[in-house]
């Protein structure tokens, strides 16, 4: 940074002298004419040992080394200034790299995620919260949005231990930050019920037995709680604002949101993914059974 300024501020000085001083601007323009004669006398030299090797080496050489001298004799300006920024711009480059941060990359996002994940899986084990009463999933708006929710497990306990805890840490944001208390509506699912869910549609899920994070606890669909009722509707603003803010924080935590899925939109689907365990499943499903 400093060299940066002092470069700088010796090209503004020079630029003034050479406007605003007579005696500065003559110095310079012989300078420049006894620097110019300079190297056009070494450029008329390497013109002439160029063509008497190329004399040497034939007529077709001859003519190649004469046509790259005299271009560059006719060009050697432009070479120099084109070198010169070859050499500049990197260099400048070099130096910005380690001060100059680009405005629209947040390189905090990264740090503070890292940060809770790490501290969710060595702080303090943070526990389910008690399960609600069966009537509350069994409304009419509930039915309408989770088809056969009622048969649904709930258990935490069936949920994978590290996703289980992410979750809840998402939870307990959602809570204190913004204001949302969130319950859990299905988590661990069964193959058997993957392949019920399937058989309904595919505006009701799009992945069969063993397709679907369900089947090891790594998945995990919620909604909100306002007034003992669960909330599911998109239609209600409130909600909608609640799945924007979920998603957020469910990604700063390490987990895939529904709502950001292309085709297949599940604003209250969250799920921790990990390589190879679809594929595996699917490989030894026809082995196995239904054994998950």
């Amino acid at each position: 940074m400093i060299w940066v300024l002092g470069g700088y501020f010796v090209l503004v000085s020079t630029g003034l002298a050479l406007v605003f001083l007579p005696g500065a601007r003559s110095a310079a323009l012989g300078g420049w004419r006894r620097g110019s004669d300079r190297l056009s006398h070494w450029v008329r030299q390497a013109q002439r040992a160029g063509q008497q090797g190329a004399a040497q080496a034939g007529g077709s050489g001859q003519r190649l080394g004469v046509t790259v001298v005299a271009w560059l004799a006719r060009h050697v300006w432009v070479v120099l200034a084109a070198l010169a920024v070859l050499v500049v711009l990197p260099l400048l480059a070099v130096g910005w790299r380690h001060w100059y941060q680009i405005e629209t990359f947040d390189h905090t996002d990264v740090r503070i995620q890292d940060e809770r994940i790490a501290a969710l899986l060595a702080g303090e084990r943070l526990t389910p919260p008690a399960p609600l009463p069966p009537e509350v999933f069994t409304t009419r708006e509930v039915e309408l949005a989770r088809p056969m929710v009622r048969f649904a497990s709930r258990d935490w306990a069936l949920l994978d231990a590290e996703f289980a805890q992410r979750l809840l840490m998402v939870f307990r944001i959602m809570r204190e930050q913004h204001g949302y208390e969130m319950v859990l509506i299905e988590g661990y699912r069964s193959p058997q019920r993957q392949e019920q869910l399937a058989a309904m549609g595919g505006h009701v899920t799009q992945a069969g037995a063993f397709r679907s994070y369900h089947q090891f606890g790594l998945a995990a669909d919620s909604a909100f709680l306002r007034m003992g009722q669960v909330v599911i509707s998109e239609r209600d603003p409130w909600a909608m604002r609640g799945y924007e803010l979920y998603g957020e924080v469910s990604a700063s935590l390490g987990l895939t949101w529904g709502g950001g899925w292309k085709k297949l939109k599940d604003l209250g689907h969250v799920e921790l993914r990990r390589p190879g365990v679809l594929r595996r499943a699917t490989e030894e499903a026809p082995a196995v059974g239904y054994a998950f």
